[in-house]
């Protein structure tokens, strides 16, 4: 744990900062969520004001530093244990290094040894308006520099910016690229659909689909060509679904539709039916002509999968092993579910420990929602992590054996054992 390094010890007071911190990130439900122009001209106003190569607005969980604007970089996050932002959350203040080659705590790291040659580095800590730190807005170089106390002020300024944005973000409905709805506005309608389906004893069901190998797109033939597929495929599903039928993009690629009086079996005939109006569909741009695929899971309403959050794990699940599966393909949960548990879950954020490798072995993850019987977890990747290991909950006392049931390069959904 990340007060674990500053206090030599885990404090009751170090560690109540950090749920509260997480409590506060997860709350405002921004993780993972697309791409904004508003943000992308603060890390451009950063870059252009101090004259540095690199500005980044960031979120930070239990594991890592997500970028929510970088300009200068290519990554897309960071390992928390990787990022000079350690520093930032570790004393919950602004750090300024003016030649990581010569700071002790930076000078072998691998961003200033390796071909990134960092030097200057100056965070700030993003605050909620009740104090807790939820991210950072960082200023970077490649070249040693002195950073003025009015510099200083420039950039907390920029952040109180980047906050304001974050809650006038909390208020909108419609995600400006491709129309659909935004996570939480689509959560919340979900919410009001789910409650009429069980009042009134009717089917509902969800699906969860992701565009496959997204990213190749965006490393080939840029962010642009990026943003046309994703509107493409936005136009493809509301042109395939229902006028009634609830359409979110809750991810960069990842979207999610809420069927209303449709059942499990009505649900996979659907995915299948969107599957295949997306791989038929070329999309044409600048970049020429691309055919893309999705994968999808499905999951219903049941006696157990009765609120959005539990629906929408299930429907992860299936999705998951989709893409396990060779990609461009429909999952029902249905068909999964009956050597796998998910029961009701609530969304947390949480920091915890993959221990494997009678126990020598420990990978940090965020737990990003829980139930009595599983839960769904992330980590920086993946690879390596067996399908069976203990899982931790840090300060709580928690720990638990799990079987993986579902997963993606950074994603897993796992059941308790």
């Amino acid at each position: 744990m990340v007060v674990a390094r500053v206090f030599g010890k885990s404090s009751a007071e170090a560690v109540q900062r950090e749920r509260d911190r997480l409590a506060a990130l997860q709350q405002l439900d921004l993780l993972d969520t697309p791409r904004d122009e508003g943000f992308e001209r603060i890390v451009r106003l950063i870059k252009d004001v101090f004259f540095v190569d690199i500005g980044i607005v960031s979120l930070i969980d239990a594991h890592r530093q997500w970028y929510k604007a970088c300009s200068g970089l290519s990554a897309d996050e960071v390992s928390l244990e990787d990022t000079f932002c350690r520093c930032v959350v570790d004393c919950d203040e602004p750090v300024i290094v003016q030649d990581a080659s010569k700071d002790a705590r930076f000078s072998k790291h691998s961003a200033v040894t390796g071909e990134d040659h960092i030097r200057f580095y100056a965070g700030v800590p993003l605050r909620t308006k009740a104090g807790h730190m939820i991210g950072t807005v960082c200023a970077i170089d490649r070249r040693p520099r002195s950073f003025s106390n009015r510099e200083l002020g420039i950039l907390q300024e920029l952040t109180g910016a980047a906050m304001d944005r974050i809650e006038l973000m909390q208020s909108a409905a419609t995600d400006s690229l491709t129309e659909a709805m935004t996570r939480r506005a689509f959560k919340q309608e979900a919410d009001q659909l789910i409650s009429l389906a069980l009042r009134h004893q009717h089917d509902l069901s969800c699906m969860v689909f992701d565009i496959d190998h997204f990213k190749h797109v965006n490393d080939t033939y840029g962010h642009a060509a990026g943003d046309g597929v994703l509107k493409a495929v936005a136009s493809i599903c509301k042109s395939t679904l229902r006028a009634g039928d609830l359409f979110g993009r809750i991810g960069g690629e990842e979207f999610a539709v809420v069927l209303p009086h449709v059942d499990r079996e009505g649900a996979v005939a659907v995915a299948e039916k969107l599957r295949a109006a997306i791989a038929a569909q070329p999309i044409f741009g600048d970049h020429g002509t691309l055919n893309v695929t999705a994968s999808l899971g499905s999951s219903a309403l049941s006696i157990v999968s009765k609120d959005i959050e539990t629906l929408l794990a299930q429907a992860d699940a299936a999705m998951y092993r989709a893409k396990d599966g060779g990609r461009n393909r429909c999952v029902s949960w249905n068909s999964i579910h009956a050597d796998h548990a998910i029961g009701a879950r609530r969304r947390v954020l949480k920091a915890g420990s993959i221990l494997f490798n009678d126990r020598r072995s420990t990978i940090d993850c965020t737990v990003k929602s829980i139930g009595a019987d599983s839960a769904g977890i992330s980590v920086s990747n993946t690879a390596g992590i067996p399908s069976e290991f203990i899982l931790a909950i840090k300060g709580e006392g928690f720990e638990t054996s799990c079987r993986v049931i579902g997963q993606d390069r950074q994603n897993l959904e796992v059941a308790f054992r």
